[in-house]
């Protein structure tokens, strides 16, 4: 566990240098009264398998595609923030670029308007994709869908989001990309994660997820 990590978890809502300072930043957060009340009928509804008082607000550092360093945040659940922090500083280690992260109540929780912003996010309490009924992973918050763009949804024809049909030639490897046993895989697999794109009924190359 890294310095900044360690410092990180052991009290909600702080953020810590790491001893050897690499740039890194992560905190927990509770999410409060007034994020609370704004989530409530966007991505979070009654009826939803999780309270948002299950939920944490994780806010890190990432690279982007620019080069440059930028704060993202995801809303994950409590049992997995830990393992989201520690992810992330494994992918920030090794400059893995991410074009944004920011909660899908930015794009008023609309699963696909997100995916084609290239965002990064976790917790949207919806369906399936590709169905109206069942609840995704992404509704207990324990998902991340990572670089939507280069790492498309693919089923038979359909491409999600539709920009991504440039990446689905998965040979070719390109920065933000996901491949099957790359160091992104490992960092997510190595706390208890598993990858849309093993999955065999279709591909889901920028879903990760915990269980449930």
């Amino acid at each position: 566990m890294s310095a900044v990590t360690s410092a990180v978890l052991g009290v909600i809502g702080v953020a810590a240098p790491a001893a050897a300072d690499d740039g890194y930043r992560a905190s927990i957060q509770a999410i409060d009264l007034a994020a609370a009340k704004a989530m409530t009928g966007v991505s979070w509804h009654p009826g939803c398998p999780v309270r948002i008082s299950d939920l944490r607000r994780v806010e890190l550092t990432h690279w982007g595609f620019d080069g440059v360093r930028h704060r993202g945040e995801l809303i994950v659940n409590q049992t997995v923030a830990r393992s989201v922090v520690e992810v992330f500083h494994t992918l920030y280690s090794m400059r893995f670029p991410i074009r944004t992260m920011l909660p899908v109540d930015r794009f008023g929780a609309d699963d696909n308007a997100s995916m084609a912003a290239d965002n990064t996010s976790g917790f949207n309490c919806r369906p399936i994709t590709g169905s109206t009924s069942g609840f995704s992973v992404h509704s207990y918050g324990k998902a991340i869908d990572l670089n939507t763009l280069e790492n498309p949804y693919v089923k038979g024809a359909v491409v999600q989001p539709p920009a991504g049909k440039a990446f689905t030639n998965r040979e070719k490897v390109r920065p933000g990309m996901i491949k099957h046993g790359d160091p992104v895989w490992r960092a997510f697999t190595r706390h208890g994660f598993t990858w849309g794109g093993d999955w065999t009924s279709l591909k889901d190359y920028q879903h990760f997820e915990a269980p449930v």
